[in-house]
Order: structure tokens, then C-alpha cells, then sequence
């Protein structure tokens, strides 16, 4: 009997998964919160303590191996929220470990949800877009302040001696792939949809320098390296990783992945049109494609991007699961009865929409100042339709990406959700509604994890690809969500309203929600 391990390194904690390579089961699993959580020194900052992924290793991956022989592991794979990076030293150390950096901000793991940075964007995107760099429609026109060079371009204006000192600049997913194998490596995945490597270059010094004169050798000093694809073999775990996990020495250790690109052939949904919604605290949207398109407001379109030989696309909502746990914790609703009073009304009953954009606008608009807006409200508006509101808020911004990836040319046959919030039913439903699609519900509770194990398999060559390895160890569906004909109808209308909404306060000369933040 053959097993690897799969860690999904997310925004809270990491999760370890067992599996079978023979079949795919979940033999066992175990969750390790992160210590430190999210650290927010200012508004709208989201750090996080590197070493509270060693600690996933060093606690969740041996709880998944009692009751086996760990001899029987061949292979274990990671995936990593994105843009989550963080400053190293020349041979992996983090800034923020050093004692004299220990209380400098910009030393620490910038995570996804960093958005400090939005002021840097607009000026990457501005000059990239006057300067007309070809690459810049591979990312729907617009570069997000949650990747790598926002982020980066921030850190070299606010602090210069630490970018001075920054030797590399990693996503997390490489850090810890470094950490377990010794070896620095950079997956085609997030250098592509985060780090502007596009046919085969990242941006020109011309460019960088346009920016700023000091960034002109960012990416050839601090990114530059050979680029790894997706199932293949980093490295061999070394004796000290072994130790964190109680895994054998030498075993094949995968390039890492990025949670929502993983989770695809967990998903079973590889196959060109097949579109994959990894909805938890925010929802990433990749799709595979067999032509290059150009997508207004898309994340990024990278070839091997989630499997080899087609086109990877992805978009994104900054919030999803966050905007209905801030609702429910900041004024003291339960959530389960929120939901169940929330199902009972119709649709268009209670006379609200909301845009969801309480964490930004990650597409189609890429614009993290933008801010929510919920309209309609009355004396009689109670808590549960407001909480329906900002559901039906999520599933049309879901729509908009679906209906800006058929415009410019990139087929959606069917959808297909993952993540934390496919235990909700009536969410799905609405999804499957307000969509006018059917929507496949993974069995998987873990399937980003399940993902990362099957990737190891691929690195342990017990598959020769990941196309193989999803026909035998994917996940099944656990449900179909059809679409209703008669709300579909009402949420035909009440789109149409969402989209003039969408557009009225995200586009054109309207910045009252820019001018707004600008007060606070």
C-alpha cells in the first residue's frame, strides 16, 4: 500500500491530508492553527509569522500518519494561498527572524489580503498601460496590490534597507517547498498569474526602472530563477523536514501549487470549460482553456497555469466568507439561523442589493479601494435580509466573471464548487439560481490538500501526469444544484440591477467610494 500527503496551507491554518494513491480515499486528516493568525499592524495590512508554517508541519503531518507505516509514503505536495511572500536571505532565512528586523513590518509574510499596496498598483498598472507592455492584457488590463510587485514596490518606498537586505523575494507555497526539500525552487503557477512571467520573461528593467529607478533589477536580483512545472519533483525530503513530520528521508517532495489551482483535478474538473469555485473566506475561479484569450479584469491566464498543455485562467472575489462572518460576528448574529430565515423569503422579496466589495474588487474591476454598498433598505428591513442580500452579492459577482470570460471568447460548460462553503445548501442553490447553472458540489472536505497529495503522486511518478491521476484519485460529486427556473427568472432582473450598480460606482467618474476611504 502506497499513501501521500497533501498540506493546504491556507489563511488561518494548514490542513494535512492522507491518501491512498491507489484510489484517491482520505484516510486521514488534521488541522493546525496558525499562533499568530493574521496580524494587522495598520488598516488594511495582513501579515503572517512564517514559522506558523514549519508548525503545521511539525504538528499536523504526524497526526495523519498514526495508525500506517510512514515507510509507505512516497510523496507529498503543498498548495499556499497567493500572493502570500515574504523577504529572504540568500539561503531561505526569513527577514523577519532576524533579531534586528523582528519589529520592522515590512519583514514579515505580506498575505494574500495585504492591500496596502493599492497605491502601487495604480501606478504599475498607469505606466505598464501608457507604455503599452504586452503583458499586461494577460492580466485583464490590470496588475491586483496583492502580488508580487505591488507588494514588492511598496516595501522598497516604506522601507529601503529591508528591501536593500531582501536577497529573494518568494511566495510562501516556494518558501516552505525550500524548507522541506533544501533546495530554493519557483513553480510556473504563481510566477505566472502573480509574478508577471509571461513567455518565458518577466517585465523589462526599462519598465521596472519607470517605477522607480531602484526597482529596475527586482525581478532579475530577487525572482529570477528557473521556473518548475506543475507535478514535478522539487527535490527529496531532507533529514530535518523528516523530523518535523515523521516522513521518510528522500521521498519525493512536489513543486508547490496555489490552493484553487490544486483543488482542480481534486475536483475532476481539468477538462477545458470545466469552471472551479474555491469559495471559503474569498473565491478564486480557474478554468482551463485550449486558446489564448484576453479577458477584461481577469487574474491572470498562464499556460500550465493548472494543467500542462492548455491555458489556465483565473479570476477572483477578495470576499466571500469574510463578508458573511463579518456580519454575523460584528453584530452578534448566528449564523445558522440567519441562513434558514434568510432561505424562507423569495427572491426580490426583500428589496435590497448589495455589491460585494467589502475586501475590494479583485475582478473584474481589480480595484481594492472600492468599498460595499447596500441599497433598498427600509424600517422594516431585518438583519436575515440583509444577510440574504449579501449572499445574492457574491453569486452575481460570480456571474459577472462567468459572463466576462464567455464575452471575450473562454467557454464556462459548467461550474463546479470546493472550499468551506459548499456545506451551506441554500448558498449553493442560490448559486445554481442566480447563475442559471448546474452546480457540482465536491465530496471532498479537503480537496485543495487532496490536490497537493495527488500532485505528490505525480512527483513520485506512481502517475505519469495530472490528467491520470485525476481519473483515479479525484473526488466524486456529493451534489447537484439546479437551477430553478422561476428565480433564475427573478435573478435575471435583479442582475441586470446589480450590473448597473457594478458599473455606476466601479467605472467611469464616479469615486464616491474612493473619496469616501480617502476620509477615513
Amino acid at each position: 500500500m502506497s499513501y501521500v500527503v497533501g498540506v493546504d496551507f491556507g489563511t488561518l491554518s494548514g490542513r494535512a491530508l492522507l491518501v491512498r494513491v491507489s484510489d484517491g480515499a482520505e484516510v486521514a486528516t488534521a488541522v493546525h492553527p496558525y499562533a499568530s493568525a493574521v496580524i494587522s499592524p495598520l488598516p488594511v495590512w495582513a501579515l503572517q509569522d512564517p514559522d506558523d508554517y514549519r508548525a503545521v508541519l511539525r504538528h499536523a503531518v504526524p497526526q495523519v500518519l498514526k495508525g500506517i507505516d510512514p515507510a509507505e509514503v512516497v510523496g507529498i505536495g503543498i498548495d499556499f494561498t497567493a500572493c502570500t511572500i515574504l523577504p529572504t536571505l540568500r539561503d531561505g532565512t526569513p527577514l523577519c527572524e532576524l533579531p534586528e528586523f523582528r519589529n520592522r513590518h515590512h519583514s514579515w509574510v505580506k498575505l494574500w489580503k495585504h492591500h496596502a499596496a493599492q497605491p502601487h498598483a495604480d501606478r504599475i498598472n498607469k505606466i505598464a498601460a501608457s507604455r503599452e507592455e504586452k503583458w499586461l492584457p494577460r492580466y485583464g488590463g490590470k496588475i491586483s496590490s496583492e502580488w508580487q510587485y505591488a507588494k514588492a514596490l511598496q516595501l522598497l518606498e516604506e522601507d529601503p534597507e529591508i528591501y536593500g537586505r531582501a536577497e529573494r523575494w518568494i511566495e510562501a507555497a516556494d518558501w516552505i517547498i525550500w524548507q522541506l526539500c533544501g533546495a530554493e525552487t519557483r513553480n510556473v503557477c504563481t510566477a505566472g498569474y502573480k509574478g508577471i512571467h509571461q513567455d518565458g520573461h518577466y517585465p523589462s528593467r526599462e519598465y521596472l526602472a519607470a517605477l522607480n529607478p531602484e526597482f529596475a533589477g527586482f525581478a532579475e536580483e530577487k525572482l529570477a530563477h528557473p521556473l518548475s512545472q506543475l507535478g514535478d519533483r522539487a527535490g527529496s525530503l531532507t533529514a530535518q523536514a523528516a523530523a518535523w513530520t515523521g516522513l521518510p528521508e528522500g521521498i519525493a517532495v512536489a513543486v508547490a501549487n496555489v490552493d484553487a489551482h490544486v483543488t482542480a483535478p481534486a475536483a475532476r474538473a481539468v477538462k477545458p470549460g470545466s469552471l472551479l469555485m474555491v469559495m471559503g473566506t474569498s473565491t478564486c475561479h480557474v478554468v482551463n482553456g485550449e486558446r489564448l484569450a484576453e479577458v477584461p479584469g481577469m487574474c491572470g491566464v498562464v499556460k500550465g497555469g493548472i494543467a500542462s498543455g492548455l491555458w489556465g485562467y483565473e479570476a477572483g472575489q477578495s470576499g466571500v466568507g469574510d463578508i458573511f462572518a463579518w456580519f454575523t460576528d460584528t453584530f452578534g448574529f448566528d449564523h445558522d439561523r440567519l441562513t434558514s430565515l434568510a432561505a424562507a423569503q423569495k427572491p426580490g422579496a426583500n428589496g435590497l442589493l448589495a455589491l460585494d466589495w467589502n475586501n475590494g474588487n479583485r475582478s473584474v474591476l481589480v480595484d481594492h479601494h472600492l468599498s460595499g454598498v447596500l441599497i433598498g433598505q427600509t424600517l422594516a428591513t431585518k438583519p436575515e435580509d440583509i444577510y440574504r442580500a449579501l449572499m445574492e452579492a457574491t453569486a452575481f459577482g460570480t456571474r459577472i466573471i462567468i459572463e466576462s470570460f464567455e464575452a471575450s471568447g473562454v467557454p464556462v460548460n459548467d461550474l463546479t464548487a470546493a472550499g468551506g462553503l459548499i456545506r451551506n445548501a441554500f448558498l449553493m442553490q442560490l448559486y445554481a439560481d442566480v447563475t442559471g447553472r448546474q452546480v457540482n458540489i465536491v465530496a471532498s472536505e479537503q480537496a485543495p490538500a487532496l490536490g497537493s497529495a495527488m500532485h505528490a503522486a505525480v512527483a513520485a511518478k506512481a502517475y505519469p501526469d495530472i490528467f491520470a491521476a485525476t481519473e483515479a484519485m479525484g473526488s466524486p460529486r456529493a451534489a447537484v444544484y439546479h437551477p430553478d427556473p422561476a428565480a433564475t427568472a427573478v435573478y435575471d432582473k435583479l442582475f441586470a440591477e446589480y450590473r448597473t450598480l457594478h458599473d455606476y460606482f466601479g467605472r467611469g467618474d464616479n469615486e464616491v467610494l474612493h473619496r469616501l476611504r480617502a476620509l477615513r
